[in-house]
C-alpha cells in the first residue's frame, strides 16, 4: 500500500491535474509545466490578463548567508512627501533593531522512504534527463554570468541555474562529485559571491569538489579556492598581482571632434557626466573608487588568508612580490598541485572508483540544469513566494533589440508586479535586482508599484552585483533590503546631459536651423548651440528637483531624517557592507537569506518548505533571436546598436551609477560603445 503511495505521488508530480482554465504547455526542455496566458498579447484595456509565463521551482529553504544586521539603526523620522505616507491606508515602515533569521545551509536527513521514491521518480524520468550513477557534474564557469534564468535560445551562464545545480548535486544519489572549470569570468562580486556560498553548502553534502583554473587572477582564484582541492596546468596564466579600479573619460576626445557635453549632475560623488565632461578624475570620485576598493582588496585577503591558514600580512606579502610560477603557487599552499587536465580527470576516477582504461561518467551544466528539483526529492510546500528578477539598463519602454531580461523596461516590470499584487496565492515576493540605474521617471513608476506591492504583502529586495542609482530607487520601495558584502549600491543622485554640436557642424559644414515657439521649446532640440543662460538655469533647477525627490523619497523609504540621507546621498557608491552601516541596506546575505527573511516576514516557519515561482522568465521573439543571430555576424552593428539604444533611451533625467571598471569586468557601456564605434569608423579607412 505504501509503494502504491508512492508511486502514485511521483506520478502527481510528473504530471499535474489536467483541469486547468488555461492551456498548458509542457516543455521538454525545462521539465516543467507551464501555463499559457489566455489574454498576454491583449491591449492593457482588455480583459485582466493571468499572470506572464512562469516556472515553478520548489525548493526546502535553508538561507545559506548567516551574518546580521546592523544591532542600531537610526531612529524612525518620516519626511513629508504628499501621497507616500500611506499605501491604499496601509503604512509601510521598518522596524528599528529588527533580527534577521541567519538561516544557515544545512544539510537534510534523508530517510528510507524519501530516498525510495527519489528512487522511483529517477525511474519514471525521461530517457534523455537521466544521469548514470556515478557521475560528476562538471560545469565551466567563463565570461558573462547573468542573473535571469536562461531559455533553450539564451547562451551563456545563468546564476540561479548554477546554484540550483550545486544545491541539487548535494541531494542526488547519482553525483558522486563537481568538477569546477574556473576561467575568466565577466561579472561583479556580488555574484562571484553567491556562488562561492553554494560551493561551500555543497561541501557538506560530504562529496568531493575540484576546481581547474588555467587562467586566474583574483576574482577567478577566490571562486576556485573554496572548492576542496585546486589544480592548474603548467603552462597556467596565474595573475595574483592585485586588484585595480578604473575610470575612463572621453572628454579630450570629444573636445578633438568638436563635441561640447554640457551636463548637470546633482551630489558631488555622482560621476556619471564626468566620462562625457571631464578628461580626469576629480578628488570626489578618487575618494570613492579608493574606498570601494580597499574593500574589495581587504575583503578578498581576509577571505584568502582564512582558507588557506595564513596570516593576512602572509597573503598580501606573496601578492606583492608578483609571483608568476605556478609551482610557488603549490610550495605555498595556494594550489593543491599541477596537473593536465587528463591528469586531473584520473584523480576524479579514483575518486569515484573507476578504473583508469574506463570512461568517467559526466554530466555537463546544461544538460543537468534540465533536471527537476522534485525528481532528487527537493519538493517545495505549499506556500508560494514569488519571485521577479530585474536587470540591466532601466527603460520606461522597450527597445528594438532589447529582450524581455537584457534590460529593465517598467511597463513590463510594474505590469509583473500588479498582476503579482491582484493574486492570492503568493505568501511574499522578492525583487531581485541587478542595475546601475537608467532613467529616473522609470525607476519612480516602479518604486511607486513596489510600494504599493509592499501594503498587500512582503516583500524583500535582493542585491546582485549592483543595484545602485536607478536600481537603488528600486530595492528602497521593498519593506527589507538584502545585499552581498560587495554588491555596489546607493549612488542617491541624478545626471542629465545634453551634447552641443556647434564646433562639430562648422567641421563638416552641416547646420541646422529650429523655429519654435515658446521659451523653451529649444532646450533639448537646439543641440547646434549652447544654451542661453535662462535654459541653463531651468536645466539645473529640473534636475535638482528630480535629485531632491529622489533623496526624500530615499530618507522616507529608509525612516531616516533627510539631512542624515543627504550625507549618504551625494551620488556615493557603497558597497553593501558600508551600505549596510549606514542603514542604507538591512541584511547581508544572497538570495537563499532573502527567502528566509521572506518567510520570517510571512510569518512561515523556518523549517517549513516554500515554493519559488519565478514571474519574470525570458521568453525571446523571432525578431530578438535573430538579431542576436545577426550580431555574431556583424561586428560593428553591436556597437552602433549599443550606442543607439543608450542615446535613444536617455532623453531625460537619468539615474544611473558610473561605469566603474573592477579588473575590465565591470565596463562603462556608453564609453566602450563609444570607444567600439570610433575604432570601426577610423579602421574603415
Amino acid at each position: 500500500r505504501e509503494m502504491r503511495k508512492l508511486v502514485l505521488s511521483s506520478l502527481l508530480i510528473r504530471a499535474p491535474p489536467r483541469i486547468m482554465a488555461s492551456p498548458l504547455l509542457l516543455s521538454p526542455h525545462l521539465h516543467h509545466i507551464h501555463r499559457l496566458p489566455l489574454f498576454y498579447s491583449l491591449p492593457h484595456s482588455s480583459p485582466t490578463p493571468h499572470p506572464p509565463l512562469r516556472r515553478r521551482l520548489s525548493t526546502a529553504v535553508h538561507a545559506f548567508e548567516g551574518s546580521k544586521s546592523p544591532e542600531t539603526q537610526i531612529p524612525i523620522s518620516k519626511s513629508k512627501i504628499e501621497g507616500d505616507d500611506e499605501v491604499n491606508g496601509i503604512a509601510v515602515e521598518k522596524r528599528s533593531g529588527e533580527e534577521y533569521p541567519s538561516g544557515e545551509f544545512e544539510m537534510e536527513e534523508v530517510d528510507v522512504w524519501r530516498r525510495l521514491g527519489v528512487k522511483v521518480r529517477m525511474l519514471l524520468e525521461f530517457p534523455w534527463r537521466r544521469v548514470k550513477k556515478g557521475s560528476v557534474l562538471n560545469m565551466k564557469l567563463r565570461g558573462q554570468i547573468s542573473d535571469q534564468l536562461k531559455t533553450r535560445f539564451s547562451s551563456g551562464l545563468s546564476l540561479p541555474q548554477i546554484c540550483e545545480n550545486l544545491e541539487k548535486a548535494a541531494y542526488d544519489p547519482r553525483i558522486a562529485g563537481v568538477y569546477l572549470q574556473v576561467e575568466p569570468l565577466n561579472c561583479g562580486w556580488g555574484k562571484v559571491e553567491e556562488i562561492r556560498r553554494h560551493i561551500l553548502d555543497f561541501r557538506k553534502s560530504g562529496k568531493f569538489i575540484i576546481g581547474y583554473a588555467p587562467i586566474c587572477s583574483e576574482k577567478e582564484y577566490y571562486l576556485a579556492c573554496a572548492c576542496e582541492e585546486l589544480y592548474v596546468p603548467p603552462g597556467a596564466y596565474f595573475q595574483l598581482y592585485g586588484i585595480t579600479v578604473q575610470a575612463q573619460f572621453l572628454g579630450g576626445v570629444l573636445k578633438k571632434v568638436g563635441i561640447q557635453p554640457q551636463v548637470e549632475r546633482i551630489g558631488k560623488y555622482k560621476s556619471f557626466g564626468d566620462q562625457l565632461a571631464r578628461m580626469s578624475i576629480s578628488e570626489e570620485n578618487r575618494e570613492m573608487l579608493e574606498t570601494l576598493l580597499e574593500n574589495i582588496f581587504d575583503n578578498w585577503i581576509g577571505t584568502v588568508s582564512s582558507v588557506k591558514g595564513k596570516t593576512r600580512e602572509e597573503v598580501e606579502t606573496f601578492i606583492n612580490e608578483g609571483v608568476y610560477k605556478v609551482e610557488r603557487l603549490r610550495e605555498e599552499g595556494f594550489i593543491t598541485d599541477i596537473k593536465y587536465e587528463d591528469e586531473v580527470i584520473s584523480v576524479m576516477k579514483e575518486k569515484v572508483g573507476v578504473q583508469n582504461d574506463k570512461e568517467l561518467s559526466m554530466v555537463d551544466y546544461r544538460k543537468y540544469s534540465h533536471v527537476s528539483k522534485s525528481t532528487v526529492g527537493l519538493s517545495g510546500g505549499k506556500d508560494q513566494v514569488a519571485i521577479i528578477r530585474a536587470s540591466g539598463n532601466i527603460s520606461r519602454v522597450g527597445g528594438q533589440f532589447s529582450s524581455d531580461t537584457s534590460n529593465i523596461v517598467a511597463e513590463k516590470f510594474i505590469e509583473n508586479i500588479r498582476n503579482l499584487r491582484e493574486s492570492k496565492k503568493y505568501k511574499a515576493a522578492i525583487i531581485r535586482i541587478d542595475s546601475g540605474g537608467g532613467d529616473a521617471l522609470a525607476s519612480d513608476l516602479m518604486w511607486r508599484e513596489i510600494r504599493l506591492l509592499a501594503a498587500s504583502m512582503p516583500v524583500v529586495a535582493s542585491m546582485s552585483d549592483v543595484a545602485a542609482s536607478g536600481g537603488y530607487y528600486m530595492a528602497m520601495a521593498a519593506g527589507t533590503i538584502v545585499a552581498e558584502s560587495l554588491t555596489l549600491t546607493g549612488s542617491i543622485g541624478v545626471v542629465t546631459a545634453r551634447l552641443n554640436l556647434e564646433n562639430l557642424n562648422e567641421k563638416i559644414g552641416f547646420n541646422k536651423e529650429i523655429i519654435s515657439r515658446g521659451n523653451y521649446a529649444e532646450l533639448i532640440a537646439a543641440d547646434q548651440r549652447p544654451f542661453r543662460p535662462d535654459e541653463a538655469e531651468l536645466f539645473s533647477k529640473s534636475t535638482r528637483e528630480s535629485y531632491e525627490r529622489f533623496r526624500d523619497k530615499a530618507a522616507y523609504s529608509r525612516s531616516m531624517p533627510v539631512e542624515k540621507m543627504e550625507e549618504h546621498a551625494q551620488g556615493r557608491v557603497w558597497t553593501g557592507k558600508d551600505a549596510a552601516d549606514r542603514g542604507l541596506v538591512d541584511a547581508i546575505g544572497g538570495m537563499s537569506r532573502a527567502i528566509a527573511i521572506a518567510k520570517q516576514k510571512a510569518s512561515i516557519p523556518q523549517d517549513r518548505k516554500v515554493t519559488l515561482v519565478e514571474l519574470s522568465k525570458s521568453s525571446l521573439s523571432i525578431p530578438q533571436i535573430l538579431t542576436n543571430l545577426g550580431t555574431l555576424i556583424v561586428g560593428a552593428d553591436t556597437a552602433a546598436k549599443e550606442l543607439l539604444e543608450q542615446l535613444t533611451a536617455s532623453k531625460g533625467v537619468q539615474a544611473r551609477m558610473d561605469g566603474i571598471i573592477f579588473e575590465r569586468s565591470n565596463n562603462s557601456p556608453l564609453s566602450s560603445s563609444i570607444l567600439r564605434l570610433l575604432k570601426d569608423y577610423l579602421s574603415s579607412f
